[in-house]
């Protein structure tokens, strides 16, 4: 599925966030707050936009996908990447000092998995930075965006996707994640402390950082 939405990805991720997804990437780097020379890996990187975000201010960001399609829709972005399960990362054990995933762990088979995968490859003291689409904290607000997700995404999808029918599993796998104190609980019962969140854009996505004991 991923390899079918790969060529029109970040335009379609434009068009469907009103553009705000460029200040999703950019607060998401500042809540990692990696120095340089850190090593950051981005998983579920797609295209490596957000890993080039990552990668300001001479911090080494590495790029992994499980979908090849997107790593090779994203070959000229001047960052190293590499093909992994978020379940199963081709990392050392404390190989790294951050991990971002944007976007993704709601695709993960088994979230629950991946954040214990995750804290084997952080190394102790390292951050780990969730961005994903949450739920909306006014309740008005929350039932427009709502509506929004199951009637006008796929439309627009449609109009500027490369693989539409993608688009419908995307606002349905929204629709069913978990909100911002939930991902938080499974966050730390994957090993990982001092958990907290940030809402963006009124809580339609979620800045979730955790320390590696």
């Amino acid at each position: 599925m991923f390899d079918g939405v790969a060529r029109r990805y970040d335009l379609t991720n434009t068009v469907l966030s009103g553009g705000r997804d460029v200040s999703w990437r950019r607060a998401t780097r500042e809540a990692l707050g990696a120095r340089p020379g850190d090593v950051v890996l981005d998983v579920a990187a797609g295209t490596a936009v957000s890993t080039v975000e990552l990668a300001a201010g001479g911090v080494h960001a590495i790029a992994c996908d499980f979908s090849q399609g997107m790593l090779r829709a994203g070959a000229a972005r001047p960052v190293p990447k590499v093909a992994g399960d978020a379940m199963a990362l081709p990392l050392a054990d404390a190989s790294v000092d951050g991990l971002v995933i944007s976007f993704g762990l709601r695709n993960v088979a088994d979230p629950d998995a991946a954040l214990r995968e995750f804290a084997r490859v952080v190394r102790p003291g390292g951050t780990l930075v969730v961005c994903e689409f949450s739920s909306p904290t006014w309740a008005p607000f929350r039932t427009v965006y709502t509506e929004y997700l199951m009637r006008a995404l796929p439309v627009i999808a449609r109009a500027v996707s490369s693989n539409p029918d993608a688009y419908v599993y995307l606002a349905e796998s929204i629709r069913a994640w978990p909100d911002q104190a939930a991902l938080a609980t499974r966050i730390q019962a994957a090993g990982w402390a001092d958990v907290e969140w940030r809402d963006l854009t009124g809580g339609i996505v979620a800045l979730h950082r955790a320390r590696r004991p």
